[in-house]
């Protein structure tokens, strides 16, 4: 039987590790003696396949150099709950893919998100979501849907709980106008984006842009509360998500959502806009 696959928190924090003894220009031979420890020890912690006790952590932060107390702070907080599993695992739900995702939308504090064709996850109903689920070109029972639209409509909790983050969507008009699941389903879907506009900034890239920074489809940024981690960009594709990480990357989605966010109306107008597309079903 494989090891199950390490938490998203458990792999941050590895990745953070060796970009702080890289920084510091430290071997992990180097850093096995400071703990006193084998090399390999380093080496699994470093992989992920190792959890790290606090004390260590604390000694490795002092061994890179690291000196702000809420910072290091911070990294602790992240090792304590690296062994946590997320909800969806604790469902007993097989989402492999969906599961990082997840953990991603539950643990940032600002998601930025453009969508061209279709209205976003944390803002769709649950008939619009089935609707998708239905199309999908791998056929699924019925309680598998029921499943997935379950764990959609769960991931909306974020907007309501504690800490709610910070969310910007930007809307194609197109993702607006399709009629997914019919009139009925797509009036009520515009008016669940009305109420959500209250919750969200909601804007709406019109059909009358013409060419825009987004030609290449859509794509999620998440932010996250401490410095010590970089921005996620999510790609969704059919067989599963790529996810980039480097300043490099997440730089260059960062400049795309701006400049879509310059080129889509404001809130209001385009709350006016979904009125009216409304009004014509």
């Amino acid at each position: 039987m494989s090891e199950p696959r390490p938490s998203v928190r458990r792999r941050r924090l590895a990745a953070l590790l060796v970009r702080l003894r890289e920084d510091a220009g430290k071997t992990p031979e180097e850093a096995a003696e400071r703990i006193g420890c084998h090399r390999s020890k380093i080496s699994r912690i470093e992989n992920a396949r190792l959890g790290v006790s606090l004390g260590e952590l604390r000694d490795l932060l002092t061994f890179y150099g690291i000196g702000d107390a809420n910072y290091v702070e911070e990294v602790c907080n992240l090792a304590r709950r690296g062994a946590e599993r997320g909800w969806v695992q604790r469902l007993g739900i097989a989402l492999p893919s969906y599961a990082d995702y997840i953990d991603y939308e539950q643990t940032a504090n600002y998601i930025r998100s453009y969508q061209p064709m279709l209205i976003a996850g944390l803002l769709q109903t649950a008939d619009y979501a089935r609707e998708l689920f239905r199309a999908s070109p791998v056929r699924m029972p019925p309680h598998r849907v029921d499943e997935l639209v379950n764990v959609r409509m769960q991931r909306q909790e974020v907007l309501t709980g504690e800490n709610v983050p910070q969310v910007c969507v930007i809307e194609g008009e197109g993702a607006l106008r399709g009629l997914v699941g019919g009139a009925k389903v797509m009036r009520a879907q515009l008016e669940h984006l009305q109420a959500m506009g209250e919750r969200v900034e909601l804007q709406v890239l019109p059909l009358s842009a013409g060419a825009h920074a987004g030609v290449m489809g859509s794509f999620v940024l998440f932010g996250f509360p401490t410095p010590a981690f970089s921005d996620v960009v999510c790609v969704e594709h059919r067989t599963g998500t790529l996810y980039m990480e480097t300043p490099e990357e997440t730089d260059v989605y960062t400049l795309t959502f701006d400049s879509l966010r310059s080129a889509a109306l404001s809130p209001s107008a385009s709350l006016d806009l979904i009125t009216r597309i409304k009004q014509e079903l």
